[in-house]
């Protein structure tokens, strides 16, 4: 027995439905890079998921994605926005299971042991201002002008914020690979 959930017409597709498969495609093509947005701000993939989920059924409810003119920019100011405002829950959250486990697993000492994860704490050590920007440009490979449509910013700053970051990094890696073989 077939159970239709919506009625079936001959001829044209209704409104509704193309309406929802452009939204579906919209979707399918653009969800790993909200993730990739939301998982820049958040560092957690799980609280990344939540905030593309929330993302796109705001976005759904509201309409505002069939007025998009800029698909990428849009999405990641909308997911930037969402991922943001989940900020304070998050760390609030991860402050309460840090004072419960005072001390690093076996796997937090492999990572710290590893070159790629010490290049990821120095990002993570820089100030907001300067790590946003840089985690659009490099991990969601944004320009300059659709980063700074994201946060709100004048695109000359944007360029002044990834060049003042990478100089921090570059300074603190030579740092650290001058002591890692001056012994």
């Amino acid at each position: 027995m077939v159970v239709r959930t919506r009625p079936q017409t001959r001829g044209a597709p209704s409104l509704a439905s193309n309406e929802e498969a452009k939204f579906e495609s919209l979707v399918r093509r653009q969800s790993k890079f909200v993730f990739r947005v939301a998982y820049a701000i958040l560092r957690n993939s799980h609280d990344a998921e939540d905030a593309v989920q929330e993302t796109f059924l705001k976005l759904y409810r509201n309409g505002a994605w069939t007025e998009i003119e800029n698909e990428r920019a849009f999405l990641a100011r909308a997911a930037w926005r969402m991922a943001v405002d989940r900020l304070p829950q998050v760390q609030t959250e991860q402050a309460q299971f840090v004072l419960v486990s005072n001390t690093p697993s076996p796997e937090q000492e492999a990572i710290a042991a590893d070159w790629h994860a010490t290049v990821h704490r120095f990002v993570d050590a820089l100030p907001e201002e300067l790590r946003q920007p840089l985690a659009l440009s490099t991990v969601d490979e944004l320009n300059s002008r659709e980063i700074s449509e994201i946060l709100g910013v004048p695109e000359g700053t944007v360029r002044t914020r990834l060049m003042r970051a990478r100089q921090i990094l570059r300074q603190k890696l030579t740092v650290l690979t001058e002591n890692r073989y001056a012994r």
